[in-house]
């Protein structure tokens, strides 16, 4: 194969350039010559070699980091440190950085043109990575999504499950490319490739449901939507970070492994292959990364022997024997955050009474939390991984190596994989973005009509009696709860102010949650526990108090399987949402569409059918009160 001939695009800021054989080439290592690494002409694979090969062990160690853009607010406005950006980047080596910066395309687009600028001035001028979590739907929660803010805002990833459409999750896979890339987005930690198994599991809402089936195939359509195309890492890709390798989903007693104290899934059912068939469509998609779950399987045994009882991301037989050898994953894995990481009395046990828990001391060392930082970054490294997310300690790992933990070339396989992206993505010849065209691309009207109707088509109609939906003429005085009456009024409705002078009540619910610990950062955050609407909860006796008063509509919110044996028998019509607009909703309710959602998990219809179940394996309650996949129509 020959070398390319016709003139790449060019960027850079402050860096110089160098024609040669009437061709411009970047001068990245500043010293007025074209190495192979600085020369477009030759493939990714031969410049990653190239650049590997002039890199120091701190900088190896500094690319194996995925530190977290710094911030500082002022005057309410949340921006990159740039001096803390320049010593993490200059000093720390460190070039992959997840965003949590929040705004529109300008913004964002101005802000990581910032950070790649520093990057270009560094000694190689390795171009930065960044990373997101989700940003195009409705949930948000602090280090697992990121509010819309300016993006196309989609449905939850449960909604494309109730809709089933693979075609659709690759035009979404494809929109959110287009908005992360005009922005200096390059990589999404995103999809969730695991099973709703555990309906008490605080996050049911990123995955794709329960079967195994359905979510293989979607997560095969949002990658190769998310990487333009099936064929891998290329120009225009964002690298699909698939999560969380494997099992995440069946959580003990439905507790998240962000905290300690629901640091297990559980495998009562044998069922742990279950759990790897929707990576197997991630690995067709020829997905570019990897993240492993933060849990510890038990009751696992892999080649006839039990998993070693430690967090995936320091599981040898995880990541080597199953990932990379039965599976042949050959892309980055890049751990969940903050796993080598202390987790300090706070962290374990909760923050004491009256403090409000942080970040501070937070860790998820799983099942090594007797070794050393130094120890568990080279006893992960050992076990596959390649990168490591939340952090910035490339000193620890360069200790490691020099400590005869770890070897430089074992070094080396990783950071060759981390920068072949790079290569592959361009972002050697321009890692910046045009801010104009960023602000005309994030969230665009065509974009936006694309991603309401998804919202549309995900509703789930539970109930329909006496064909309340949709909405005739004789419908006119409406009461709302949880609603923006400005919509209703939109649609030729009268807003009332009390239920006895409407026509028909609508009213926005919730799945019933509990905070069963409030004193861990992120059990403070979370959806735990009981998912009835009983006596107390407050969407609960607002149904009651309403429906008794005038025929009821009622839409909840599942982000995880509600109970809705209380509301079933008190409510006209039952919708079950996952993220839309009030607007998208009464376009349903008064029939300008119908109704196409299936449930992509079953509701059960007591939480001691819940407890009962297994947690690895799906709807398995004993008596669902709606079984998955039930959605009615118009």
């Amino acid at each position: 194969m020959g070398l390319l001939t016709s003139q790449v695009e060019l960027g850079g800021r402050g860096v110089g350039f160098i024609v040669k054989e009437g061709l411009r080439f970047k001068d990245l290592n500043k010293n007025g010559q074209v190495e192979v690494y600085e020369d477009w002409r030759r493939t990714p694979e031969e410049r990653a070699r190239d650049l590997l090969g002039r890199m120091t062990l701190r900088e190896k160690a500094g690319v194996m980091m995925h530190g977290t853009a710094p911030t500082r607010t002022t005057e309410g406005v949340s921006r990159y440190d740039r001096a803390l950006a320049t010593r993490m980047i200059s000093e720390q080596g460190v070039n992959s950085f997840i965003t949590r910066l929040e705004g529109n395309g300008r913004f964002l687009a101005e802000e990581n043109n910032a950070l790649q600028e520093i990057a270009e001035a560094t000694r190689l001028g390795i171009p930065a990575t960044i990373s997101t979590d989700p940003r195009n739907h409705f949930q948000f929660t602090l280090g697992a999504s990121v509010a819309a803010g300016g993006f196309s805002q989609w449905p939850e990833v449960l909604g494309f499950a109730a809709i089933g459409d693979e075609a659709l999750v690759r035009r979404f896979g494809d929109i959110a490319r287009r908005e992360y890339r005009a922005v200096g987005i390059q990589e999404a930690l995103s999809p969730q490739a695991d099973l709703a198994t555990e309906p008490r599991w605080a996050r049911v809402h990123g995955t794709f449901g329960e079967d195994a089936d359905l979510a293989r195939t979607l997560v095969r359509a949002y990658i190769e939507g998310f990487q333009d195309g099936g064929n891998g890492i290329g120009k225009d890709s964002v690298v699909a970070v698939v999560k969380h390798w494997a099992g995440y989903g069946a959580a003990k007693d439905g507790f998240d492994s962000h905290n300690a104290y629901g640091q297990y899934a559980v495998f009562p059912g044998n069922n742990f292959e279950y759990h790897l068939k929707p990576f197997e469509g991630a690995f067709a998609a020829k997905t570019g990364g990897v993240m492993p779950t933060y849990s510890i399987l038990q009751g696992v045994t892999l080649n006839g022997q039990p998993l070693e009882q430690v967090g995936a991301g320091f599981n040898k037989q995880l990541l080597t024997e199953l990932l990379r050898g039965r599976y042949g994953f050959d892309g980055v894995i890049l751990s969940d955050w903050a796993i080598t990481n202390d987790c300090d009395e706070a962290c374990r046990h909760g923050a004491p009474p009256g403090q409000t828990p942080s970040f501070v001391g937070f860790g998820t060392p799983w099942g090594v939390e007797h070794l050393s930082k130094v120890e568990r970054f080279a006893k992960s490294v050992n076990a596959g991984m390649d990168q490591f997310g939340g952090v910035d300690d490339s000193d620890a790992l360069v200790e490691a190596v020099n400590a005869g933990l770890v070897t430089e070339a074992r070094l080396d396989e990783s950071v060759y994989r981390i920068l072949l992206q790079k290569f592959q993505q361009g972002l050697f010849e321009n890692p910046y973005v045009d801010v104009e065209r960023a602000g005309e691309v994030v969230g665009n009207s065509a974009f936006q009509a694309e991603a309401t109707e998804a919202q549309r088509r995900s509703l789930v109609l539970l109930e329909n009696k006496d064909k309340l939906l949709p909405l005739g003429a004789h419908v006119r005085k409406v009461y709302l709860h949880g609603i923006e009456g400005a919509v209703a009024a939109g649609y030729g409705l009268t807003v009332v102010d009390t239920p006895e002078e409407a026509d028909v009540a609508i009213m926005r619910t919730v799945t019933p949650f509990e905070t069963l610990h409030p004193q861990y950062v992120f059990g403070l955050r979370q959806h735990e526990g009981n998912l009835s609407f009983e006596e107390g909860n407050a969407d609960y006796e607002a149904i009651k108090r309403v429906s008794a008063q005038v025929p009821t509509i009622v839409t909840v919110y599942l982000d995880r399987p509600a109970i809705l044996t209380n509301v079933k028998d008190k409510v006209r019509a039952l919708l079950g949402n996952f993220g839309v607009s009030d607007s998208a909703l009464f376009d349903v309710l008064t029939g300008k569409v119908s109704p196409q959602g299936k449930l992509p998990f079953e509701l059960p219809s007591s939480m001691a059918e819940v407890e009962a179940q297994r947690s690895d394996m799906p709807h398995d309650t004993a008596h669902p009160l709606y079984p998955i996949f039930f959605g009615l129509g118009y």
